[in-house]
């Protein structure tokens, strides 16, 4: 009885430290946050919101980010070693094989594809496919070559809102001039929020060899500089909805403040270039690309 109950522990333990593992594998809090973007898109893009259909828009586009992400890792296996951030993860630690790895992200892809493609509509499985190849085929070989590589993984990283919009549409699926303003906010917000996560994490990517931040000095005034032009610009772009008719007063309101107060966690990076004035401004894009699609979809 009691070799039962110590074998029941150890599976038990087992199991829990796969789930873990797969749940770094797929980066489970990026995932979701990318997921939330095309329910927002989804939503924005509904006169009347089919909750069946876009629980299956959750889950195929969860299985084709967590299947974009896990191909990232198997590139950059050896490169995961060498940072302390990435170190841990199931791939370095050898804690999965890269066979597993494989035909986990591929099984993923395929099924989140199938499923945007069958249950949404073909123009949904080609963003997800276009998304999937931007990601892993260009974006993640760039890294490590030119701080370019921010510009090209914009592109994936901006297609959840305007493929949850093109779900939302009947037929072969429609890219309307609604979807592309969903695209152009995400796709501005971007640069700041990936650029804040650089600089926190430079010493780190050096390890590694990546180049994120757009200057070549680094953490620098230039790159400072240029992280701050990019959030300025970014108020006016999340603004679009309003100017063209997707959303109401309130919703202006709302994302100026935000705008605002994420154009000043920028200026105070500028001004003073540290670590921990990066720290804040990308906390503050977390919650900056929510707040405003919310915004937009409450506006509606």
């Amino acid at each position: 009885m009691i070799v039962e109950n110590i074998n029941t522990a150890e599976n038990s333990i087992t199991i829990m430290s796969k789930v873990r593992d797969y749940a770094q594998f797929v980066k489970m809090r990026l995932a979701s946050l990318v997921v939330l973007s095309a329910a927002f898109g989804f939503v924005i893009g509904s006169q009347e919101v089919n909750w069946s259909k876009m629980l299956l828009l959750i889950l195929g586009g969860f299985l084709v980010t967590g299947s974009s992400n896990g191909f990232n890792q198997i590139i950059e296996k050896d490169l995961d070693k060498l940072m302390d951030r990435t170190k841990n993860r199931p791939l370095p630690q050898e804690r999965m094989s890269i066979n597993e790895s494989f035909v986990l992200a591929a099984i993923m892809g395929i099924a989140g594809i199938a499923i945007l493609w069958i249950y949404m509509n073909p123009m949904s499985g080609i963003l997800g496919t276009l998304a999937l190849i931007l990601y892993t085929v260009v974006y993640t070989p760039l890294k490590r070559v030119t701080p370019f590589a921010v510009f090209v993984g914009a592109f994936p990283g901006a297609i959840p809102p305007l493929l949850g919009y093109v779900a939302s549409t009947s037929g072969f699926g429609e890219i309307k001039f609604e979807a592309w303003i969903l695209f152009a906010v995400q796709f501005m917000w971007q640069f700041p929020h990936f650029w804040a996560i650089a600089w926190v994490v430079d010493d780190d990517y050096k390890k590694a060899g990546f180049r994120m931040l757009p200057s070549i000095g680094g953490r620098d005034k230039s790159s400072a500089f240029q992280i701050l032009v990019y959030t300025l610009f970014l108020l006016p772009i999340s603004l679009f909805p309003v100017l063209f008719g997707m959303s109401g007063i309130i919703s202006a309101i709302i994302i100026s403040i935000c705008g605002i107060l994420f154009a000043l966690q920028a200026y105070t990076l500028y001004k003073d270039l540290t670590i921990e004035s990066a720290r804040k401004l990308m906390f503050g894009s977390f919650i900056y690309l929510p707040v405003v699609q919310l915004a937009v979809m409450i506006g509606k």
